[in-house]
């Protein structure tokens, strides 16, 4: 049996697009042209049966066809800006030492802060503050007298309500070392590290450390 909602003027490439209302308004245009062509033989329960299989098809068409398109989930952007480590504003070197077995001598830590920058004094200001801070590990017979620190600068940021206590430009650090007298003579290295935290008028950076190596002899 041939039913007449099976031509090809419905089943037309262009019947993937309808929209849902126009599927429905098909439904009622398929049972009129049933009812107009007398098809009273077949059974009404199947008929409805099939007017409901093919308009949940013409739906599933439109809305895979017309439907809106399918969001992404947002993620976070992959350009955000990389934490900046104060070791990028701050240099530091030094120099030999020479000490006489017995004797004492200075080691002294030249601190260079780029221009625009300083660094926390030590003490620092604030507990929220990082302070400037040597520590070395000497060994081999010689061993650290004590640590100072240069007189600090005070100055006025936006970031503080009072002012605080900085380096800047250059700024010197005195290391008061001692070889004991059987302190085996001839050269040394010991290892330092100096840590920073640099700012600038109106914030300050994540901390950073500095690796050093002071050369010392001792005759």
């Amino acid at each position: 049996m041939l039913y007449p909602f099976m031509g090809e003027d419905i089943f037309a490439p262009e019947a993937a697009k309808i929209s849902f209302q126009c599927a429905i308004v098909y439904k009622h245009c398929a049972a009129r042209r049933l009812s107009n062509r007398k098809l009273t033989r077949m059974p009404q329960r199947n008929l409805f049966l099939f007017i409901s299989l093919t308009t949940l098809v013409l739906f599933s068409a439109c809305s895979k066809t017309v439907g809106p398109p399918a969001r992404s989930t947002p993620t976070e952007s992959s350009a955000t800006t990389s934490r900046v480590s104060s070791v990028n504003f701050v240099k530091a070197a030094v120099g030999e030492v020479q000490i006489s077995a017995g004797g004492s001598a200075d080691a002294i830590v030249r601190v260079t802060i780029q221009s625009g920058y300083h660094i926390n004094a030590n003490p620092a200001s604030d507990s929220y503050l990082k302070a400037t801070e040597l520590a070395l590990q000497p060994g081999d017979g010689v061993s650290v007298g004590f640590i100072s620190y240069p007189s600090p600068l005070t100055r006025k940021f936006s970031f503080s309500k009072k002012p605080l206590a900085v380096y800047e430009g250059e700024a010197a650090i005195r290391v008061m070392l001692k070889a004991a007298g059987p302190a085996p003579k001839g050269p040394h290295s010991f290892a330092a590290k100096l840590s920073v935290q640099a700012c600038d008028d109106q914030v300050c950076y994540a901390p950073g450390t500095i690796d050093l190596s002071i050369p010392v002899t001792v005759k």
